[in-house]
């Protein structure tokens, strides 16, 4: 048996070329003038491209039947993508909008939860009503309906049902449109000891094994994986400053007003936060402070890489939430981003970036707080910060670093 004696073998093969090419393609985007020329940038660049190849099929087969329904991480400590925030756990289920589903499992103790049924993608970008193409797959959808963690009806134990789709059923349900394609499923921590919800998906009808992967189906899947590669390495940074959000050269190292328009109003409500980015650019001597009022509410903070990629968040301090960062005395919280250990407790790494973006979301809130910042030397730091603020030692960094190394594990059950 050869090439050929299937009629399949030239579509079957010609796909797949097409699909390297794409990826070759994918790999010169590395080189993109966004990314700065030196040896760690680029290597991240490609460690990006790899770990989206690692992500492409899961998505494009074997979790794409929506008739037979898996929730997949999409995003996690080794798969980075689309700003992903180091603090959040993202999956994500494909469905479609003539099915009825179940969710069945139990919440755990994340301070948030938000279940999401996102809808068509369309051609242009629905978000910040921009004239520019929507983001890559498995981007650019717009949330449907939604329901949050806190507004599930749950047994004593945390064991709840959700529906999705068809008639309202009791306890909890979200509805389904025709143009229903899936389903996102998110989960945001503050405290390390939180423990992530464990939860699957069915179709109540479902009586007949998956059916085994055709032809069609994998020259359906690498055309789509293929897109997949190639958009997500054209559209990280880029549509950030296609669509106007203030990330400018002349913004570097500080937040510039929030940017949104009247119709991202509502889906930020479904999707349960705002968000705003900085892009930073450091010199092994900087220090760049980061401070605003504390006050009571969910904020986040994920420093990211030149692709939006957050950083290595399992085994270093490049995320802050409410419970893990100390407050000075004057009730002003005050990060402080350095290439190497300045010795504060509320130290943001940069893992050796010269560039890179912070990334602020506020959950659950539309109201962002004055976030100020302030470049100075990595020397004169102490001038710069209270004498209160809080510092810590060699030993209580290593304390520090295995809580977050515990905690993200568990998240993630590995």
């Amino acid at each position: 048996m050869a090439f050929g004696d299937s009629p399949h073998d030239k579509a079957l093969r010609e796909t797949w070329h097409s699909f390297c090419d794409q990826m070759k393609s994918a790999g010169d985007l590395v080189f993109k003038d966004y990314n700065p020329p030196t040896s760690l940038q680029r290597a991240d660049g490609y460690r990006f491209l790899t770990q989206a190849l690692s992500q492409a099929f899961d998505l494009a087969l074997e979790t794409k039947d929506p008739r037979h329904p898996m929730i997949h991480a999409f995003c996690s400590w080794n798969r980075k993508l689309g700003g992903d925030n180091a603090d959040f756990v993202y999956l994500q289920a494909w469905i479609d909008g003539q099915s009825v589903y179940k969710i069945s499992g139990n919440k755990g103790s994340a301070r948030f939860m938000n279940f999401t049924v996102q809808g068509p993608r369309p051609e242009k970008d629905a978000y910040y009503g921009a004239d520019v193409p929507s983001l890559h797959e498995p981007f650019g959808d717009t949330p449907e309906a939604n329901i949050f963690g806190h507004e599930l009806k749950c047994d004593w134990d945390g064991s709840f049902v959700l529906y999705i789709g068809g008639p309202k059923r009791e306890p909890n349900w979200l509805p389904t449109t025709p143009g229903s394609r899936k389903l996102f499923l998110r989960q945001g921590f503050d405290r390390w000891e939180e423990e992530s919800a464990q939860f699957r998906i069915e179709r109540i009808d479902m009586n007949e094994p998956r059916p085994v992967p055709t032809h069609e189906t994998i020259l359906e899947s690498v055309q789509w994986a293929g897109d997949y590669l190639t958009g997500a390495m054209r559209d990280w940074p880029d549509f950030q400053f296609k669509v106007g959000t203030g990330i400018t050269e002349k913004d570097i190292n500080r937040y510039p007003a929030a940017l949104l328009k009247d119709g991202a109003e509502q889906r930020d409500q479904r999707r349960g936060r705002s968000i705003d980015h900085m892009r930073w650019r450091l010199a092994p001597d900087d220090a760049l402070i980061i401070e605003f009022e504390n006050y009571d509410g969910l904020w986040m903070f994920t420093n990211m890489g030149v692709f939006f990629n957050s950083m290595d968040y399992l085994y270093r301090p490049v995320s802050y939430t409410p419970s893990r960062a100390t407050v000075d005395g004057d009730n002003r919280v005050r990060l402080v981003m350095t290439h190497a250990d300045p010795g504060y407790h509320n130290w943001i790494d940069t893992q050796g970036f010269e560039e890179g973006y912070l990334s602020f979301r506020n959950v659950l809130s539309r109201t962002f707080p004055t976030i100020e910042t302030k470049l100075v030397k990595a020397r004169d730091l102490a001038k710069h910060l209270p004498e209160d603020s809080r510092r810590v030692s060699t030993e209580e960094r290593a304390q520090q670093m295995h809580q977050r190394f515990n905690a993200i594990r568990r998240r993630y059950r590995i």
